[in-house]
């Protein structure tokens, strides 16, 4: 059914009938979303019903026993009738087809039940009882169509006991899972030959197979005759006895070939066929014995014997493939069997002639020619199978070379012949006979390829495995294991023997091996899997006894010997019987009519030269006795023309018809008729001439194009593999390819006739025409390469042109999704997730790199990308529908990710049910994530409708949902690793935290609580970092223990950080405000703690299972002694805290570690997690050079405070740099010798100021005035080594070099950090909720409401404001208007100062209104307060237009979008205003005054309001003053352009 999807999408696009297209693409949607539903639930159905399954099959199959039963009472009155379609030739195929099911089935079953897992033995039960359904319905159908009744009756008898021998299986396994053990094991193994055994009665019942078998025991009963000692002569003479020799050897060679024949016809045809073999082998047989009477020595006589018996052999060999081919017709590799069976007959029956015959010389070796020849025309009669392995070009190569041959052995039997050299004519014979055999093979090969290259013929698929490997494997094994124990066996034929069976059990393995990676059967994967295991393990049993008799050749090693073959023979034959299920045989070829025509012109010519050469021995054979015959050698001559003619005509053909050309000649044609209507629709579109089309919608256009980009980038790689290697597949790929590229073009065409700006038209009409030029380039070269992989020089250019393509395909597709994910057609995307889906369930083709753990952390992470994905969904539902298309396409992305992790992560998970379990949970996630991608493009279609936003946010829940159980069935893969990255994520919340505590810090704002001391809390410091390095030990054991212990011991850490993080804070602030330098050291050192926990856990997670001697391991080692000398560094920090003599050694100290670790970091070449720019770079520098003089500073005047200040300084300075110059050498765009250069330059400046503050530490120890003398030489490398710094950075830039200090450069980054900010405001609004208060009765609620939206919309509007700003900065430096680095320009410096405060003014407006917004809202703040806010951002954003209009090009777009922004948020702040005032006024109008009735209150009441009338009007006036005094402040600051519009505002 899946594969029904992927054909039913793949025709969509070629569909020209809009309506239909429409309608299959639909149905394809609805059958797929039905076959997820149905594995979702067939899934579940599976868990609740597992166990039952061996009740299930056993049930059926005593069903199916009385269902026999019943046919045969029916069958004995007369009443079995056939049912509709069944004949006795489809019967007879079914049931020898499902023979071969049942064995397999069997063979699994048994491999299952030996293991002891019920889950899937139940499964292989189910199996069981399928295949037996099939057979019995089969064995109705044949008894149902046979007239006779004792082959009927014995038919239904036969499989009735099938069915009951089954039974007993069924239940012996039972038994066997309930109480497993080695008494079992063997009931089952003696159960399972019953069943064997009855298998092949049931099919020794069918017609035709009686015949074949009579004649396979004619065989055997006529060879018995040869194991006599004695041939008694028969007293006839040498001459006659070899004259009837050669006569019957005429009749057997033309039965073995009559065989052939009969297989491919009817029952009655090989039952004849056989019989009439069986018949002639015994005439025969009885000559042959004669002959060996009349020899005239002992060696002579056994020679003969010997000949004999391999003609026997090989004459059993093709009945028993008559007798399989006969059962299964359609299997494609037994006719080829067939075809060898009988030229091996014909071949010893040469050998036998060539040595018995006394003829004149030269005769036999024409006569052995000319049934060589009689037995290889077969092979032209209809070439629909595969001959040989051989490629198209290979056939050229052996025409070519055997033609040479040919030539040769032509000349020489007419030479020789004339000269009577008899020897030298009969070797020429012998020669000329081989090469055309061989000539015969290749054409018939080579025609077969011309036939399925036709595009309208279907290619035989390869089957998961071979059976006639493994069969041919089976007979040799057995062959080597019966000469091992024969007695009279040698030594040294016991080791060839040896040799024998170790090459084919290592050929089975490996092809188990393989078929198990292919297989997506779960069932079969294990079979394979276990198979192999024991084959390898019995032999290397069966190896080491033999070994022992090589060593000691005695009896009783033989005998173990002897005893090793048993089990190997069993494990092959189960084996063998489970490969030979038709789920894993091949598929074999359709050829179509086209195809039988093209192939007609390479059998002609083949045919002709056959029967020209036959002609031409028949003509040597009659010259070589008598060489004066004239008109005999004119007739030579002639047959010898014929043959050259023939031979040239069949290579000219084979060269003509070479695969793939004619169609990569169409496909040419077809792709440049298609560039030809894009350069139409191109000119159209230039001169504004492209009619739109009316007919379909621009949603159905993109859907077409889209699916047309799809179905062209599947086919890449296939194109290319068939250009490189495999000529046959080359017209198909390449028929395909082209075939998209029409609809393609006219989706593009009426796409772009569509849009309505040009740009946009004349984008998707040359993205589609690159598209189009890179597949024509490509098949160019694939016709050039034309399949063959001799031609080496068109490889390299056929990979360039691969490479082009599939970037052409990438642009268009990005362009495609943009546009969809703009317009709300999430088609695709539904698509691009279901595709997803179905793809994680296939095997993967590469191995995976990595373990389990790797994969589960990308998921993790990548699970997480999702849930953040969806939020943000939600939040744009509300504010801002036009964004939902690009989160969807992101969260497409995203999903395409996880399921191919998914996939590898199921591989390597440690059970199948984990993995099975992993792979489920994706795909229910997968059904949700399309559900709400559907959702979204819904809702952006149609952004006001309240349902549809109500089913997007349900659809995220369920997604968010479905998170949690994704990372769950990842916590039960391995539930310590997981316990690990849930920590991992806790402690590196727990290291920002602590960076924020340090802003506080060193701001002077950690105050202490209450009148607490450091010595309150230092006991409780010391005792959670004493536990702390506690649950590091466990920790680290825990890599090496159960994933249990490990997540206890990654909980415990995080439970202790967390809490050690809490006591140093508490510890911190109770050091009081006025020593923050102190505070940030404390601060600092857990810090530093909690930072080597985290690479602990991460680098514990990687070596949880591994081995001791395994590389992360080793690093465990290390993080584990980084973290002891962390916390012992912050023990000592902690005693040396309130000791003004030590504490800032101690800081220093700690800082000098901190700088070792964060240098050890940098030199690894683990790549870093972000990159950043040159710019920010060379501003982390700057930080250093101030660091370095406070160090000097320091070391010369030896005061703790300074000390301490410096570490701090020290240590923020250089991590700072050491990251940014990092992350800015692994720069994409930076070049591999700059990025070394910076490396070295980062890692010399780091250890010069190392050397620099280790100095420091020594001169504080020990003052001297030389000590202090040298600090000027430490920093002079320090500064040497900065600038190197500041040159690399400047190289990595190369020539687009921006001065981070240049004010236009910082005026563009305010903007943008303005943004930023504006819209992290407006994030901080859309999380808010109107409160929830009792409803009043004359009170509206909805004011709230209005404040939010209102704020959102000036938040949102100003944002673009900024942003647009910002575009306008860079289109006046573009311009040249405003300098693009300023020498001595002061007037373009001050613009930018004027833009850059003029930004921050906006954005610090807009934080406030969102502060007033959200006061108000909370009921904190008035609404005077939310006025006057808004009122100051509109003040603002006048001023940044002021800013911008100065130096701008009013007419140009930039311009005139700055306009649109401002004016925009004008518009907003003054519906904020409005709404506020109109709140304000209502409220005042409905405020009830409660008047109090009693006088004395009453009189209290006025005066009380009297006095805050007064005192208000007091506040209103020292208001406006002090506004005036701001805007005289602010006016003095303002840039000179600035001031009269400042005043105005």
């Amino acid at each position: 059914n899946r594969i029904m999807v992927t054909a039913s999408k793949a025709t969509v696009p070629t569909i020209s009938d809009q309506a239909s297209a429409m309608q299959l693409s639909q149905c394809a949607k609805n059958l797929a979303s039905a076959l997820a539903e149905l594995r979702t639930a067939s899934q579940k159905a599976q868990e609740a019903c597992g166990p039952l399954e061996i009740d299930n099959a056993l049930s059926m199959i005593r069903g199916l026993e009385k269902d026999i039963q019943e046919a045969k009472a029916s069958a004995e009155d007369g009443k079995l009738r056939p049912l509709p379609g069944e004949t006795l030739e489809k019967c007879s195929q079914e049931l020898g087809t499902s023979t071969k099911a049942v064995s397999s089935a069997v063979a699994q079953l048994l491999s299952e039940a030996t293991q002891g897992n019920e889950n899937y033995t139940g499964m292989a039960a189910r199996d069981v009882a399928q295949a037996l359904k099939s057979l019995a319905s089969a064995a109705r159908g044949v008894s149902a169509t046979t007239d006779d009744s004792i082959p009927r009756n014995a038919m239904l008898d036969c499989a009735g006991d099938v069915m009951d021998k089954s039974a007993n299986l069924i239940e012996e396994t039972k038994r066997a899972i309930a109480k497993p053990g080695a008494e079992s094991q063997q009931r089952l193994a003696q159960v399972a030959k019953a069943v064997s055994q009855a298998l092949n009665r049931c099919v020794n019942c069918l017609p035709g197979q009686r015949d074949v078998d009579n004649a396979i025991r004619t065989v055997g009963e006529a060879s018995k005759t040869l194991l006599s000692d004695s041939f008694p002569s028969s007293g006839r003479s040498f001459q006659e006895v070899q004259a009837q020799l050669n006569e019957v050897a005429a009749g057997l060679n033309q039965s073995a070939n009559e065989v052939v024949q009969a297989s491919r016809g009817t029952t009655q045809d090989l039952a004849r066929a056989t019989s009439k073999f069986g018949q002639d082998f015994s005439n025969f047989l009885e000559a042959g014995v004669d002959m060996a009477g009349t020899s005239q020595s002992k060696e002579d006589q056994t020679q003969v014997v010997s000949n004999l018996k391999t003609i026997s052999m090989s004459s059993s060999k093709l009945l028993l493939a008559a007798k399989a081919l006969s059962t299964d017709p359609s299997s494609p590799n037994l006719k080829n069997q067939l075809a060898t069976a009988a030229r091996a007959v014909t071949d010893s029956i040469n050998q036998l002639i060539t040595m018995c015959t006394q003829q004149a010389p030269g005769q036999k070796e024409c006569d052995n020619a000319l049934r060589e020849l009689e037995s290889v025309q077969g092979m032209l009669e209809n070439p629909t199978e595969a001959v040989s392995e051989l490629s198209y070009f290979d056939c050229i190569d052996s025409v070519m070379e055997n033609s040479k041959v040919l030539g040769e052995s032509m000349a020489g039997i007419s030479h020789n012949a004339k000269n009577s050299n008899l020897p030298e004519f009969g070797d020429s014979v012998s020669a000329g006979s081989k090469a055309l055999c061989g000539l015969t093979e290749a054409a018939a090969q080579a025609a077969y390829l011309v036939g399925v290259s036709d595009p309208n013929s279907s290619a035989g698929q390869k089957g998961l495995v071979d059976p006639a490997q493994f069969a041919r494997a089976n007979q040799s094994i057995q062959m080597a294991c019966q000469n091992l124990v024969d007695p009279a066996c040698t030594q040294s034929q016991v080791l060839s023997s040896a040799t024998i069976v170790a090459k084919h059990t290592s050929a089975l393995c490996n092809a188990c091996r393989l078929a198990s990676s292919k297989t997506p059967n779960p069932v079969a994967k294990r079979q394979f899997v276990q198979s192999a295991k024991e084959v390898a393990n019995t032999t290397a049993n069966l190896v080491k006894s033999i070994k022992a008799l090589d060593g000691a050749f005695n009896q009783e090693n033989r005998e173990k010997c002897r005893a090793a073959t048993g089990p190997l023979i069993e494990a092959v034959d189960n084996l063998t019987a489970f490969a030979s299920n038709p789920e894993f045989a091949s598929i074999p070829a359709q050829i179509s009519p086209e195809g039988h025509a093209a192939m007609e012109p390479i059998v002609t010519a083949a045919k002709m030269m056959l029967e020209s050469s036959t002609g031409l021995i028949q003509t040597a054979r009659s010259l070589a006795v008598n060489p004066k015959d004239p008109p005999k050698w004119s007739v030579l001559a002639g047959h010898s023309r014929t043959v050259s003619d023939s031979i040239k005509k069949l290579i000219t053909n084979m060269r003509e018809k070479a695969p793939g050309q004619r169609e990569c000649d169409d496909a040419i044609e077809v792709l440049n008729g298609c560039i030809r209507e894009v350069d139409q629709a191109s000119l159209a579109a230039i001169s504004q001439q492209l009619t739109p089309r009316e007919d379909i919608s621009m949603e159905t256009l993109h859907e077409q194009m889209a699916a047309s980009v799809h179905e062209i980038s599947n086919l890449i790689d296939p194109v290319a593999v068939a250009a490189r290697s495999e000529a046959s597949q080359l017209g198909h790929k390449v028929s395909q390819m082209a075939s998209y590229f029409e609809p393609l073009i006219m989706a593009a065409i009426g796409t772009a006739s569509k849009i309505l700006s040009s740009q946009q038209q004349m984008a998707v009409l040359d993205q589609t025409k690159t598209l189009t030029e890179s597949a024509l380039q490509m098949l160019y070269t694939a016709k050039e390469a034309g399949g063959n992989p001799k031609v080496a020089h068109m490889q390299e250019a056929l990979e360039e042109s691969v490479q082009m393509m599939k970037e052409a395909v990438d642009d268009l597709g990005a362009t495609l999704a943009e546009a969809a994910s703009a317009s709300g057609a999430v088609g695709g995307m539904v698509d691009s997730i279901n595709d997803a889906i179905n793809k994680m369930e296939d095997t993967p083709a590469l191995e995976p790199e990595g373990n389990f753990v790797d994969y589960q952390t990308t998921m993790v992470k990548t699970a997480k990308a999702i849930a953040v994905t969806v939020q943000e969904m939600v939040t744009k539902s509300n504010t801002n529908p036009d964004d939902l298309g690009g989160l969807a396409n992101q969260l497409t992305n995203e999903f395409g990710n996880l399921a191919n992790e998914a996939k590898y992560a199921a591989v390597t998970a440690e059970n199948d049910e984990i993995g099975s379990h992993i792979k489920k949970q994706v795909g229910e996630l997968g059904f949700s994530c399309t559900t709400l991608v559907t959702k979204a493009g819904a809702l952006q279609c149609s952004p006001n409708d309240s349902i549809t936003k109500k089913e997007l946010i349900e659809s995220a829940r369920k997604v968010s949902e479905k998170v949690s159980y994704v990372l769950a069935s990842l916590q039960a893969g391995n539930r310590g690793t997981q316990a690990c990255i849930t920590a991992a994520s806790a402690v590196s919340g727990i290291i920002a935290d602590l960076d924020t505590t340090i802003m506080f810090a060193t701001a002077g704002t950690l105050n202490r609580e209450n009148a607490e001391t450091f010595a309150d809390h230092r006991e409780c410091i010391l005792k959670t970092a004493k536990a702390l390095v506690e649950d590091t030990k466990l920790l680290v054991s825990g890599a090496g223990a159960s994933q249990e212990k490990l997540a206890q011991a990654a909980q415990s850490s995080v439970c202790t950080i967390t809490k050690l993080a809490d006591v140093v804070k508490l510890g911190a602030s109770s050091l009081g405000s006025e020593d923050p330098e102190t505070q940030v050291v404390l601060i600092n050192a857990v810090k530093d703690v909690a930072k080597a926990l985290g690479n602990l856990i991460s680098t514990t997670k990687a070596a949880a299972g591994k081995p001791h001697d395994d590389p992360s391991m080793l690093q465990l080692k290390n993080s584990a002694k980084v973290m002891v000398t962390n916390v012992t560094s912050l023990l000592k920090t902690v005693k040396a805290v309130e000791d003004e003599a030590t504490k800032g050694t101690r800081a220093l100290e700690a800082t000098i570690e901190h700088i070792k670790q964060e240098l050890a970091v940098f030199s690894s070449s683990e790549p870093p997690p972000k990159t950043t720019t040159p710019e920010e770079f060379i501003r982390m520098t700057k930080g250093i050079t101030m660091a370095t003089a406070k160090a000097v500073a320091a070391g010369n005047s030896c005061r703790q405070e300074d000390i301490i200040a410096t570490a701090n300084l020290s240590r923020r300075a250089i991590a700072d740099m050491l990251h940014s110059c990092k992350e800015a050498a692994y720069h994409p765009e930076v070049s591999k010798d700059v990025q070394m250069r910076a490396l070295r330059f980062g890692n010399e400046c780091a250890s010069g100021y190392l050397g620099l503050l280790e100095h420091v530490l020594v001169i504080i120890q020990k003052p001297s005035h030389d000590l202090k003398q040298q600090l000027a030489s430490y920093s002079k490398r320090v500064a040497g080594s900065v600038t190197e710094l500041i040159q690399a950075a400047e190289a990595m830039k190369g020539t687009e070099w921006v001065d981070p200090e240049d004010p236009t450069v910082i005026a563009e980054n305010e903007l943008l950090g303005a943004a930023a900010a504006i819209e992290a405001a407006a994030k901080k609004l859309e999380q808010l909720r109107p409160r929830t208060k009792p409803k009043e009765a004359d009170e509206s609620l909805n004011f709230e409401e209005q404040i939010l939206e209102a704020a959102k919309s000036i938040a949102a509007a100003t944002s673009a404001l900024v942003k647009a700003a910002s575009a306008a900065q860079r289109e006046l430096v573009a311009q040249g208007k405003v300098g693009a680095i300023p020498a001595n320009a002061v007037d373009d410096g001050q613009w930018s100062q004027g833009l850059i405060s003029a930004a921050r003014m906006v954005a610090a407006a807009t934080n406030n209104l969102c502060e007033a917004a959200n006061s108000a809202v909370q009921g904190h703040a008035s609404e005077e307060k939310l006025i006057s806010s808004a009122k100051q951002v509109a003040a603002s954003t006048a001023q940044l237009l002021v800013a911008c209009k100065v130096k701008a090009d009013q007419d140009s777009q930039t311009m005139k979008r700055l306009q649109a922004a401002g004016n925009a948020v004008k518009r907003a702040s003054d519906n904020l205003v409005k709404a506020a005032q109109k709140a304000a006024f209502d409220a005042q109008d409905d405020q009830a005054v409660v008047v109090k009735s009693k006088m004395v209150g009453g009189i209290a009441q006025i005066i009380a309001a009297q006095e805050e009338m007064l005192r208000k009007e007091r506040e209103l006036d020292e208001a406006r003053k002090k506004l005036a005094m701001i805007r005289q402040q602010q006016y003095k600051f303002l840039p000179s352009e600035l001031r009269d519009e400042g005043q105005e505002q």
